[in-house]
């Protein structure tokens, strides 16, 4: 019988990138993790116009690096900060193109889109949602990412609790800085059981003990063994500086120092090497921590003449670079006898309608559980519905009050469009997340953009509720029921609107600080030019383009419209004749009668649907490019 597994091979890894003192803080195209815009160098006369100056330099993140990694078998990647670690790992992950280079998969090219079928990757960041318990996040990552019955997803759920040592904690949330909950080793064991729900051949982790204490460091890597051996993965990883307890666990090192490999193989033969090279282990400091501080040694001796080479060949020893090679040709076989399991689906795992519900279930419970969005914000709602109420309470139906509810139409939507920040974070932070999940080819991303959108509709219209019930009678303003129900709608659609304003920016932005100031810039440029501030009639014509497409221009319109058109109310009267009726007053300050009042509804729709659509246009652009390449943006 074959045994099932992947058999990893990097040969030639070349990555280099270019660098620059200055950064765009809206890095569409961007990787994130580099911090830096960066492309691949094309050849070598770019290469000496980066280093003359010309242009952005370059630096050489890694230069040639072999690799191999075997079934059952735990690869550790180690070296010094700076040494290229985790961008080997994103390579052999296919987040990153290197410029030169092959990776082979049981000794054929990978298939990048099935290679991350039946691999996973965790990253040195957890990236999870903190308002859901343990068993809710694997159960969400399960349905999203397996073709099984239900009673099959909870076995596997539960099943792979009990594995990762999680029972205890299942049921309690995970948390982050500010929210308190599990763990960090254990949280950082539900962000490896999420990669390791579908059961993948190959597991990649960058620096999966970071920020961990001994104790739980040595957990999580033990854990890891036992799955390696017990279930035929293949588990590479990049660690900094293991304790010896720890490096007795892995199977084969890379050691990497400057992007250059210094040592690939096992503990004994670096142990070997470094005595060849007449380097004697101290007491007290384990054989890669003394590797380590001897860099610049290893690095000399890379760089030995081939005399020198054959003398130690002749004395019946081995260099390095031999020693793999003859790694290399006894494990010749074995490749042969490995496959790929075929139970790993092509596509996407549920259909489109199904990754809308089970995304609009997940989202729908994060908001619940959001204290400060759901809370506070109907809280809000209701208190600030109550208090405009009372300051604009029982309105007279003359000139008066005709300018006193004018000025509580541009309120509301200045306090409405401007009060949507909060959310901000939550966006930014589920933004992370889907570039993650998208990128394993979880689900789609207009099915991402669809549940976003559908989640927030009845949110909305119970805070739509909370502020008009109080506010519309309080006030008095037009007795008809259609025309509260139409207030009603236009609070909805603003709220709405102002949502998905936010969804776009958070798209957009890198961070909280750019994000904020872009809504608040946008929506003080919509109230400039909405037409109460400054009248049509007044903005300069180069201006006067920002005046119809300003969010502000037709709920207000559709305000006007809904309180005084048709309304028979009479707002001026001398000698018992009605002198100004609020149709008229509308006719004469350029606004619609009721034929306009669909028209605005219909604007506002389109506004929605176009921001939404937008957001949707750049999170594609970063899952789809962003995660991939790295392109180099203009200075």
């Amino acid at each position: 019988m074959k045994k099932q597994g992947c058999d990893i091979e990097a040969i030639g890894i070349n990555y280099t990138i270019y660098t620059q003192k200055r950064e765009n803080p809206f890095k569409i195209f961007s990787k994130n993790h580099h911090q830096k815009c960066s492309r691949g160098v094309q050849d070598l006369h770019e290469v000496k116009e980066l280093e003359k100056g010309s242009i952005p330099k370059v630096r050489h993140v890694l230069k040639d690096v072999n690799c191999r990694a075997k079934v059952g078998e735990i690869l550790a990647i180690v070296g010094p900060s700076g040494a290229g670690k985790s961008s080997f790992l994103e390579i052999l992950a296919g987040k990153i193109e290197p410029q030169n280079g092959s990776i082979f998969v049981n000794q054929k090219p990978v298939d990048k889109a099935r290679f991350k079928k039946f691999s996973g990757y965790v990253t040195q960041k957890d990236t999870l949602f903190p308002l859901l318990t343990v068993e809710e996040t694997l159960s969400f990552s399960a349905k999203l990412r397996l073709r099984l019955p239900g009673t099959e997803l909870r076995s596997r759920v539960k099943s792979l609790i009990q594995e990762l040592g999680l029972e205890h904690v299942s049921g309690s949330r995970i948390g982050d800085d500010r929210i308190r909950g599990i763990s960090g080793g254990e949280r950082r064991r539900v962000s490896i059981g999420v990669e390791l729900i579908h059961d993948p051949g190959v597991l990649i982790l960058d620096e999966p003990t970071s920020g961990l204490d001994s104790t739980s460091a040595l957990q999580i890597i033990d854990m890891l063994k036992t799955m390696a051996v017990t279930r035929s993965r293949t588990i590479i990883l990049s660690i900094h500086q293991p304790c010896y307890r720890i490096m007795k666990l892995f199977n084969s090192i890379l050691l990497l120092a400057n992007g250059t490999t210094l040592h690939h193989g096992t503990i004994e033969q670096l142990s070997l090497r470094l005595m060849l090279m007449g380097l004697q282990l101290p007491l007290h400091v384990n054989i890669l921590e003394f590797a380590i501080e001897s860099i610049d040694t290893i690095q000399k001796q890379n760089h030995t003449t081939p005399q020198s080479a054959l003398m130690i060949k002749n004395s019946g020893k081995f260099t390095l670079e031999q020693l793999f090679q003859q790694s290399k040709l006894i494990d010749e076989d074995l490749s042969m006898s490995i496959h790929v399991g075929n139970d790993f689906p092509s596509g996407f795992a549920n259909s489109r309608l199904q990754e809308i519900v089970i995304l609009t279930v997940r989202f729908w419970k994060i908001i619940y559980r959001t204290k400060e969005l759901f809370g506070c914000k109907t809280l809000q709602m209701l208190v600030s519905g109550l208090v405009l109420g009372s300051v604009f309470y029982n309105l007279e139906d003359n000139l008066v009050g005709a300018q006193a509810r004018v000025g509580l139409f541009a309120f509301i939507l200045t306090y409405l469009l401007s009060s949507t920040t909060e959310a901000l974070p939550i966006f930014l932070q589920e933004r992370e997340i889907l570039m993650k999940e998208t990128s394993c080819g979880s689900y789609r991303v207009s099915s991402y953009a669809i549940a976003n959108g559908i989640v927030y509709l009845p949110f909305l219209l119970i805070l739509a509720l909370l502020f008009s019930v109080p506010l519309y009678w309080l006030v008095g303003l037009n007795k008809q029921f259609t025309a509260f129900m139409h207030f009603l709608l236009l609070i909805w659609l603003i709220l709405y609107t102002a949502n998905s304003v936010v969804v776009c920016c958070s798209a957009l932005v890198p961070n909280f600080i750019i994000g904020n100031s872009l809504v608040c810039g946008m929506m003080g440029s919509c109230a400039l030019f909405s037409g109460y501030f400054v009248s049509k009639n007044e903005i300069p014509n180069y201006w006067i383009v920002m005046h119809y497409i300003s969010l502000f221009k037709y709920p207000f319109e559709g305000f006007l419209i809904n309180e005084f058109s048709g309304s028979g109310k009479c707002l001026q009267y001398m000698f018992g004749m009605c002198l100004a009726r609020g149709d008229q007053v509308l006719k004469e300050e350029g606004y619609g009668g009721e034929e306009s009042r669909r028209k605005n509804l219909l604007i506002i729709v389109c506004f929605i649907l176009l921001y939404r659509f937008i957001s949707y246009v750049i999170l594609r652009i970063r899952c789809s490019q962003g995660g991939f390449k790295n392109i180099l943006i203009s200075r």
